[in-house]
């Protein structure tokens, strides 16, 4: 699974006008813009529930696909000096931004660590928090804040960071980034178009979705003695919910958790999302699944209903909006 999550089983994972009405307007959207009578380059913006002070960001680097996704999406690249992905990404070649991807260095194969920032001149990081940012590797934004190096947490990852915790569905959540990236970035007008695209793309799943009773819905993340699985605080779960479906889990107020089979067979489920990493891929998981006695018998595996979710899909990014339109399709496919 995502390395959001601790205990992970394997490696992974504007300056605007002086005027008080522009600040205020700008102050109720989450950011403000220093105003002294001149244009200003600073910005203010909420790494997850914390105002900080940016300025524009010219050597920014991003750990995983989720991250360097945002800033590619929202036309940045020239911005962005480097990405690290560790094993779990499937290869960047894959993405839709692959030819940007290749207009930036890749630093790492690696976890985020604050060497490699150093080493890099960075003066912006974006990861998510317990993923890329973590206090047992010594990486936090508090650190970096020490050494004049700027960062940006993943909303969706705000939920149990420790000093400004912040709560959104994940899909908002991932609108929120952009909206304050675009900010960061002085890109606004490119982020409310992108958001605008990625909302309406939302509806229109969302509208066709099937009627009638959602069938239950289990995502597979990995793990066997227990297995690891999606609460309500991540992308699969809108994912399921939005394409007609009920995540199994979805009364879980966590993130990445893990459970027991015996919840798992007791709540039936119909279809198995199976969450496919670079270094885990999913096949084995299905034939995991197709083997073990304690889910063998599952309804979804009797009917071998698998989806396969890519792990960008599953991480907080613009690519949870793909991976939301083909499990609408597959949902609309199974209630035919």
């Amino acid at each position: 699974m995502p390395l959001t999550r601790p205990l992970n089983p394997a490696r992974r994972r504007a300056a605007v006008g002086s005027t008080a009405a522009a600040a205020l307007l700008l102050s109720g959207c989450g950011a403000d813009v220093a105003t002294d009578g001149k244009k200003s380059e600073k910005v203010t913006v909420k790494r997850c529930g914390e105002p900080v002070e940016y300025t524009t960001p010219k050597r920014t680097v991003a750990y995983e696909g989720g991250s360097a996704d945002k800033l590619f999406s929202l036309g940045l690249t020239k911005h962005v000096h480097g990405y690290v992905m560790p094993p779990a990404n499937p290869p960047v070649s894959e993405s839709p931004w692959a030819s940007e991807y290749a207009k930036v260095k890749k630093l790492s194969d690696d976890l985020l660590n604050k060497e490699l920032v150093v080493d890099a001149k960075a003066d912006f990081v974006v990861a998510g928090w317990n993923s890329g940012f973590s206090d047992q590797r010594g990486i936090t934004p508090e650190i970096l804040d020490k050494l004049k190096i700027q960062s940006f947490m993943h909303t969706e990852s705000c939920y149990n960071y420790p000093k400004s915790p912040e709560k959104k569905p994940p899909f908002e959540a991932l609108y929120t980034d952009l909206e304050r990236l675009g900010k960061i970035f002085k890109a606004e007008e490119k982020a409310e178009k992108v958001v605008q695209g990625l909302r309406e793309r939302e509806k229109a799943v969302a509208s066709k979705a099937p009627k009638g009773d959602p069938p239950p819905v289990f995502l597979y993340d990995s793990g066997t003695d227990q297995p690891f699985t999606a609460g309500n605080q991540v992308p699969p779960n809108d994912i399921i919910e939005k394409a007609g479906g009920r995540n199994v889990f979805s009364k879980l107020d966590e993130r990445w958790a893990q459970v027991n089979w015996e919840s798992v067979t007791k709540a039936e489920p119909e279809v198995v999302i199976i969450l496919d990493y670079g270094d885990k891929p999913a096949t084995k998981k299905i034939d995991f699944l197709k083997k073990s006695p304690q889910t063998r018998e599952l309804p979804a595996v009797k009917k071998d209903n698998f989806f396969i979710l890519d792990y960008n899909e599953g991480i907080s990014g613009p690519r949870n909006i793909d991976g939301l339109e083909r499990f609408g399709t597959y949902m609309r496919n199974l209630a035919h």
